[in-house]
């Protein structure tokens, strides 16, 4: 059974019109944590804005939970909790107060669903009468996500829920989703760090409002079609644009400390790279092959769209 439907949803904006959105199909499994990944200007926002019922879709069709967007859309108000991206609690509320707000407002109460929320508040429960707008980035993050959590919905929206916030709240964040996915919850999250696309089950990569793939982390590096190598030297930037003059070279792209390289003919050797690379200066070579991960995939998906 699919809790989220979504048939040639299209979207845009203005005239001439900007296409946010461009006839886009997928389906999310009841109790799946499904991810949207893609950098800021792809269109997870909008999509997720029209799935909650914000925004109305230009064409297409999208069911939530066996509601319609458009028909049933007050249905799907009391049955999906919405994340923002951008901090929309009220700033001048109390943790305490704001919690309790969203609470009336789906006619529940605190205690009613506090079993859900207990390991999230816990972290800010000592912060309780403290006003939403004076913490941190981290325990905004975990006050929102009580938020949407506190009428227990049957569907989660996270629009970029780690954005902005350090390492070790990003990791717990994803420690709490996990928790959230045993209690039968169906969470559809977007972001724009790649890495983050490893902790979802399925995901989608979408870029210029266009869904790219759609299958497991794992199958989708799996697809990556040439054989890949990390390669570095003292000098990154003169490598960089080497590499890019070299024929040989099919692709180049900066990955941290390393380049990644693939090659136009599989036949083409690292040595024979390598000393090509030592005729020009460079120094403190090194070069390995290496699995390709989704910011690979992604880059290539985008390169032959």
């Amino acid at each position: 059974m699919n809790d989220v439907i979504v048939e040639n949803l299209s979207k845009y904006f203005g005239k001439p019109p900007l296409t946010a959105l461009d006839n886009i199909s997928f389906e999310v499994g009841k109790g799946e944590l499904f991810g949207l990944i893609g950098p800021d200007g792809a269109g997870k926002t909008t999509l997720f804005r029209i799935l909650t019922t914000l925004l109305l879709p230009n064409s297409g069709k999208a069911i939530v939970n066996g509601s319609d967007i458009v028909k049933d859309y007050k249905a799907i108000r009391k049955k999906v909790g919405y994340m923002p991206g951008k901090f929309s609690l009220y700033q001048d509320l109390s943790v305490e107060e704001n919690l309790h707000f969203f609470a009336t407002i789906f006619d529940t109460t605190i205690a009613a669903n506090y079993k859900l929320i207990e390991d999230i508040y816990k972290h800010i429960e000592p912060f309780k009468k403290r006003r939403a707008g004076a913490l941190s980035g981290g325990m905004k993050q975990k006050l929102a996500l009580c938020c949407a959590l506190i009428h227990r919905p049957e569907v989660l929206f996270l629009d970029e829920p780690t954005t902005g916030v350090d390492s070790v709240s990003r990791k717990e964040f994803w420690e709490m989703l996990k928790r959230l996915k045993q209690e039968g919850i169906t969470i559809l999250v977007s972001t724009p760090y790649m890495d983050e696309a490893n902790l979802c089950e399925r995901i989608a990569l979408i870029q210029d409002g266009e869904i790219m793939s759609i299958d497991t982390p794992q199958n989708i590096t799996a697809t990556y079609p040439y054989s890949l190598f990390a390669i570095k030297s003292t000098n990154m930037s003169q490598l960089l644009t080497d590499l890019r003059q070299y024929d040989p070279i099919n692709s180049v792209f900066s990955f941290g400390e390393y380049h990644h390289i693939s090659f136009k003919d599989e036949k083409n050797d690292t040595d024979t790279t390598l000393a090509y690379l030592q005729n020009l200066g460079h120094t403190a070579l090194e070069c390995h092959p290496i699995s390709a991960n989704i910011e690979d995939c992604f880059i290539h998906q985008m390169s032959t769209k």
